[in-house]
């Protein structure tokens, strides 16, 4: 085989397959390059039983309402930092929340007490929207993941109702 000819074998075998496995590899990761902090537009985040949302917050308009153990409705003004947001943001990318399916669980009809969670990011570019039902039974890991985010943004929450101070 003349030296030209090892060098086309090389690049068939080697650097071709090279390419390919880059273009798998880091297409899902530039596709979702769009969500940057710096895009950032709004979050909602609705919770609840069954589709009943009646607790909600909307980082928008800073409307935050929700139920407290004496079933009352209690409906607050709070707008999140920028740290606040930042660190959600942070999260959401080291937790994979981009790559959530949009829905984890099934709506399920045989129990009335299922807790819902609807969380919501808007970028200027994308939006990603993912509905987490409290009865899932799939994917132990993707079960832990969105419900660690669940808590993160719960704390978020809490923390900025304790500095409004309301």
């Amino acid at each position: 085989m003349s030296s030209r000819g090892k060098k086309i074998f090389l690049a068939i075998t080697i650097i071709v397959p090279m390419i390919i496995y880059c273009y798998i590899y880091y297409k899902p990761i530039i596709q979702n390059a769009p969500f940057r902090k710096k895009d950032f537009v709004s979050m909602e985040y609705k919770w609840g039983i069954k589709d009943t949302l009646e607790n909600h917050y909307n980082s928008a308009t800073g409307e935050y309402q929700y139920v407290n153990g004496a079933d009352s409705v209690i409906k607050k003004k709070i707008f999140l930092k920028n740290d606040d947001i930042l660190y959600m943001h942070g999260k959401a990318n080291e937790i994979g929340l981009w790559n959530f399916p949009d829905t984890i669980g099934k709506k399920s009809v045989k129990s009335m007490a299922v807790p819902r969670y609807d969380i919501l990011f808007k970028y200027k570019e994308k939006t990603k929207h993912v509905v987490i039902y409290g009865d899932f039974d799939g994917n132990p890991k993707l079960l832990d993941a969105a419900v660690q985010m669940r808590k993160v943004i719960d704390q978020t929450l809490l923390q900025a109702e304790k500095r409004s101070g309301k």
